[in-house]
């Protein structure tokens, strides 16, 4: 196996994002009749499965604890955070991905996700992978919305992007691919310079879907990628002071909290600038870093290590029905290398229920 298909087999892109529970929502939203979801595998319920690449997830033992135990295609042993808030709107309660063959006009009618496990905002990280980059995305929602159109008449549709609810969550891949694990992007610019270069390729996007009708975005900020158990692993094996140890990566947290403190500006930027929309930055670090200092507040006994296999090193076609998994998913905070459980997730709702939802159902 050649040096290029190791490493897309031993990485995916991070489901690192924040879940809202129905059962913390204090009523429906029907304010927000349909969810456009776009970027990675934080929010590609399966569109992987049905384009030529090898990062997929439509195998066992993922999505152990979905309804019938299914293996759609997301990278978690459940749902997606584009689930949970597709259910505590009042529409499905799965979020389909468009690429689904099975997918109806019908279906369209509550939105659906675009994303693509592997992605990134820099057209590198997409083509390493083989999978959908941003514009591939876009194109495919501006599809969707004649499909809709066709079906509710212009007005209609036109409505629906307009009260729709847009997540992107999209940038962890590029940080972990271009600067961590082929840091080809490091010969260009310094790490402060590609996160410039990222977030203004982030800024096109939120305005040619502004251009589209949208007036309801989330921009969700990148995870502690350096407390990911991949990276955690990594650091293991590099000659230092704590080799051999399983600790986060200070000097890469330390990255993601630059990027997200320039990506909270762009928000409020693009607030101030976008006549009548409302663009929310979401806050993901901190959450999760709690959770990895502070397991035992929140029931879990694993912080540095995924569910399935020996939870150094896989996911995607690594974490397969082969590999053993943890008995009690739920006392673990990484389901793979890089990818958090259900139960983190809903610890991650609590907190994202009462600051995201209120702001946009008005």
């Amino acid at each position: 196996m050649s040096h290029g298909n190791a490493v897309v087999l031993a990485l995916c892109s991070i489901t690192i994002l924040f879940q809202i529970s129905p059962a913390t929502a204090p009523r429906p939203w029907p304010q927000i009749p349909a969810i456009f979801a776009f970027g990675d595998s934080t929010v590609d319920p399966g569109n992987n499965n049905n384009i030529a690449t090898l990062l997929r997830a439509d195998h066992l033992p993922y999505g152990r604890n979905l309804p019938g135990h299914a293996a759609s295609g997301r990278f978690s042993d459940g749902k997606l955070t584009t689930d949970y808030i597709s259910s505590v709107v009042g529409l499905n309660d799965l979020l389909p991905a468009y690429l689904d063959s099975s997918l109806t006009n019908i279906d369209l009618l509550g939105g659906a996700s675009f994303g693509s496990a592997g992605t990134g905002l820099d057209e590198l990280t997409a083509n390493l992978s083989k999978v959908l980059d941003m514009e591939s995305q876009l194109n495919y929602f501006e599809e969707a919305m004649v499909r809709i159109k066709k079906m509710v008449g212009e007005r209609k549709g036109e409505e629906m992007v307009k009260k729709g609810l847009f997540v992107i969550s999209v940038g962890t891949n590029d940080l972990l691919y271009n600067v961590y694990l082929l840091p080809t992007r490091m010969l260009q610019f310094s790490v402060s310079g590609y996160h410039d270069f990222l977030l203004q390729k982030l800024r096109s996007l939120l305005q040619r879907l502004y251009k589209k009708g949208a007036r309801k975005m989330v921009v969700v900020g990148v995870p502690p990628i350096g407390c990911l158990p991949l990276q955690v692993t990594m650091g293991s094996l590099i000659p230092s002071d704590h080799m051999t140890q399983r600790l986060c990566n200070k000097k890469q947290n330390d990255d993601c909290q630059a990027y997200n403190n320039k990506l909270k500006a762009l928000s409020i930027k693009l607030q101030a600038t976008l006549v009548g929309a409302k663009v929310a930055y979401l806050d993901v670090y901190g959450p999760i870093m709690d959770m990895v200092a502070n397991p035992s507040k929140y029931g879990f006994e694993e912080t540095s290590k995924g569910c399935c296999g020996s939870g150094l090193m896989e996911m995607g076609p690594m974490c397969n029905f082969l590999s053993p998994t943890c008995y009690d998913a739920s006392k673990f905070i990484f389901w793979d290398a890089v990818h958090l459980t259900q139960a983190a997730y809903s610890i991650l709702a609590n907190h994202s229920t009462t600051t995201l939802l209120p702001h946009f159902a008005l």
